[in-house]
């Protein structure tokens, strides 16, 4: 029973070492900014409400490794940019440019919010308009 129970912890012991992820070295400090800098500019497309840096999903760790490789090849930020957005659209970017198809992203919250303003208005103006509370004019 006990090499049993031997075999199994070996297996969970290789299972995760396969799992673990070598960390991404960096010779100049600067590529390191950069990397930084677009890892937090990028949503993570499975979470997608965490950016590529703070994201532990699969598919963040194979973006950070992709972007890590394009910085490493001397490819400028505007290049790893535009292969993200060829790759998977403006929805990975947290700040989408303003187009024909992204307007409504843009403009939607500030039309909610000023639809929300003119109700808080007419619920304030019929508040004022109301009659004096029917306890102040039995009182009289």
């Amino acid at each position: 029973m006990k090499g049993c129970w031997n075999v199994i912890f070996l297996t969970l012991l290789i299972a995760g070492t396969g799992m673990a992820q070598e960390p991404l070295v960096f010779d100049d400090a600067g590529l390191e900014a950069r990397y930084l800098i677009l890892t937090k500019e990028f949503r993570c497309l499975v979470c997608q409400n965490q950016n590529l840096a703070d994201s532990d999903a699969p598919l963040a760790h194979d973006l950070r490794e992709e972007i890590y490789e394009m910085l490493q090849a001397g490819k400028t930020d505007d290049q790893i940019r535009a292969f993200l957005v060829d790759r998977y659209g403006d929805f990975v970017l947290y700040r989408p440019p303003v187009k024909p198809n992204t307007v409504a992203l843009w403009l939607f919250p500030a039309l909610l919010l000023g639809v929300g303003a003119i109700i808080v208005l007419f619920a304030v103006r019929r508040q004022k308009r109301q009659p004096v509370d029917e306890e102040t004019e039995h009182e009289e």
